[in-house]
């Protein structure tokens, strides 16, 4: 599911949606070989390749809508909550030397649109949320328009998952990416292409669920 417009992870309605952890365990995704596994992030988190065994098994079931020779490369799952916080620091201050004339509310919401703060439960922290993208038999990334994890800046905002500015090839695999992940029950962060989420509040919120079914983990 890709929302229609395009709320905050930090919009104060997403945050006023209450956490009911239900105590499913982290799992490695590594013992899955349905999915492949790729190690970019090995250097930053001992975690990213791990996720909540529900949101797992949610991933499992959108591997069956793929067509033949096709398959996810997941990048990064959970996220220590200190790695948060040095992510968003980071593009805070990017930002903040970029954007002079800009208050520090604005520049926290354009931050908010490519890294959660820290201390609103990131979806990554929850183990609920994935960042992943396709990819050939061999693992080699297909094309989606733009490299995973491209801010807004370097993209012109093509990081965008409905952005118009990209190729009509990187077009039908982006919609491919959309249809597996929204029909297995994910929702997409619709600043980022790559980052689905189930079980979170973000989730929760586009959804209708009354409550999110994950808090942050370590």
């Amino acid at each position: 599911m890709v929302p229609e417009t395009i709320i905050l992870i930090s919009d104060p309605k997403v945050l006023q949606i209450s956490i009911q952890e239900n105590g499913d365990p982290l799992v490695d995704i590594r013992d899955y070989q349905e999915i492949l596994i790729d190690t970019r992030k090995s250097r930053a988190s001992n975690s990213y390749f791990k996720l909540r065994k529900s949101v797992v098994a949610k991933l499992l079931e959108a591997t069956k809508y793929l067509p033949q020779g096709i398959r996810f490369l997941v990048i990064e799952g959970h996220r220590p909550l200190s790695l948060q916080k040095k992510y968003f620091d980071e593009y805070f201050e990017e930002l903040s030397g970029l954007h002079l004339d800009w208050d520090k509310k604005r520049i926290y919401d354009e931050a908010s649109k490519y890294v959660a703060p820290p201390e609103i439960i990131p979806p990554h922290s929850t183990g609920g949320a994935v960042d992943l993208t396709l990819a050939d038999e061999s693992g080699k990334e297909i094309d989606i328009g733009t490299r995973l994890n491209a801010d807004p800046e370097e993209s012109n905002n093509a990081c965008f998952t409905l952005a118009a500015n990209i190729s009509d090839s990187a077009r039908a695999n982006r919609q491919l990416l959309i249809n597996t992940m929204s029909k297995s029950g994910f929702v997409n962060y619709p600043t980022e292409w790559w980052h689905w989420s189930y079980g979170d509040r973000y989730w929760a919120y586009h959804t209708n669920n009354p409550f999110a079914f994950f808090d942050s983990v370590e």
